[in-house]
């Protein structure tokens, strides 16, 4: 049993996306709390610390250029090491330097294992199979943030365990995984050679556009839908490690079902479905005035995050398969152009008015509906927008 497990391609990403989750959740569970608590951080240098962590990411097309020493799966190992322990120094050094400092190692391994993971999953999973797998793994992470989140509830509520010994605790597991994975694992030959050049190719606009947009709005939910529960109503720890064994709860049972009814329906649906979600939701965060509803906010906006394997098997479905890993490195630097600025430009902003952050997001959300609209119904390698020419003019309108 455990000789098959390292012969599976479908293990390595189950467990690359596990314990990626693993540290990563933890180091974003506990920062809201930890740098207004410990480091007394304000809206700039909490924007700051958000941007510096999203510089790595923006440097992802980088990726193509390491794995022209490094293979692939090699690479995705040394990735979840560095994440790890990035994650395990965040609380030894609780000043704004130290933390800026363990944010971009922990982020180098973050953003890399992230680029790698999704290249490796379109490449090794089946067109068909994809959504449903994809899906399945979404609710692993969540059961994975579930665990993390519960062990962190019970650690911190009960047994009072510092910061930093939380840190040093989820940090050195996923070190320890990635040293073990890497000994055990088979070594996977690619299926098609990848290119290894960096391109911006024409006919992926559409996805590198939406990409970009996604990155943005990810930015406004991962930087200020937090730190608004936080500041503006007084939210502890506890509460925000609940909040989100909730979403991690939901996640697990919903997650599959989304990558099924991205099966069934196409990524068009399923992308304007998300869209017009996310344009509510930020909405009704710029006037939120009650903590239970501001907590459905959170809630809604989290489970809206897993319906953006659509615009994964999009690609998928549009791409040359050798253009893969170096199109997914690319695009995770495209999404992380807004990125490295928007937390700075966006943190000023929230001093002037929390409102127009939100509203700022909305207005994201509802470019991408617009842009939403020119996914095919059922798009292909030659058919990748509405703009192309129509192979068949019935069912695509």
């Amino acid at each position: 049993m455990i000789k098959n497990i390292f012969t599976s391609k479908v293990a390595l990403l189950y467990l690359l996306s596990i314990f990626m989750i693993v540290s990563f959740s933890t180091w974003m569970s506990l920062l809201n709390n930890f740098v207004i608590e410990v480091a007394s951080f304000d809206g700039k240098q909490i924007g700051i610390l958000q941007s510096l962590r999203e510089i790595p990411g923006f440097l992802a097309f980088s990726v193509v250029l390491v794995i022209l020493i490094i293979s692939q799966q090699r690479l995705a190992y040394i990735s979840m090491i560095l994440l790890g322990v990035g994650t395990a120094l965040t609380g030894v050094y609780p000043s704004a330097l130290g933390l800026y400092t363990t944010t971009v190692i922990m982020s180098i391994g973050f953003h890399y294992l992230e680029t790698l993971n999704q290249s490796l999953s379109l490449q090794w999973l089946d067109k068909k199979d994809a959504p449903v797998v994809l899906g399945k793994i979404t609710a692993a992470k969540s059961l994975s943030g579930l665990v993390v989140f519960g062990l962190i509830y019970v650690m911190m509520q009960f047994y009072s365990v510092e910061y930093k010994t939380v840190y040093i605790i989820f940090g050195g597991v996923t070190t320890l995984v990635g040293v073990i994975a890497w000994i055990g694992f088979e070594h996977f030959k690619d299926d098609v050679v990848q290119e290894k050049s960096l391109k911006l190719k024409k006919e992926y606009w559409l996805f590198y556009l939406l990409t970009f947009l996604a990155g943005a709005r990810r930015q406004i939910f991962v930087v200020f839908a937090g730190f608004l529960l936080v500041e503006k109503f007084g939210v502890d720890i506890h509460n925000m490690v609940a909040l989100l064994l909730i979403n991690s709860a939901l996640n697990i049972y919903l997650a599959p079902k989304i990558g099924k009814f991205i099966a069934s329906y196409g990524e068009r649906a399923s992308l304007r479905l998300e869209y017009i979600g996310l344009i509510l939701v930020f909405v009704s965060y710029a006037y939120v005035e009650n903590v239970y509803i501001a907590f459905a906010l959170y809630v809604v906006d989290h489970l809206l995050f897993s319906m953006a394997i659509a615009l994964k098997t999009y690609f998928q479905k549009i791409a040359d398969p050798k253009d893969i890993a170096s199109a997914s490195a690319v695009s995770f630097t495209i999404n992380h152009v807004a990125a490295v600025f928007l937390p700075v430009v966006l943190g000023l902003v929230w001093l002037y008015s929390y409102k127009l952050v939100f509203i700022i997001g909305a207005m994201i959300a509802l470019s991408s509906f617009l842009l939403g609209l020119l996914i095919p119904k059922a798009p292909s390698r030659g058919y990748e927008t509405l703009l192309k020419e129509k192979k068949s003019l019935k069912g695509n309108l």
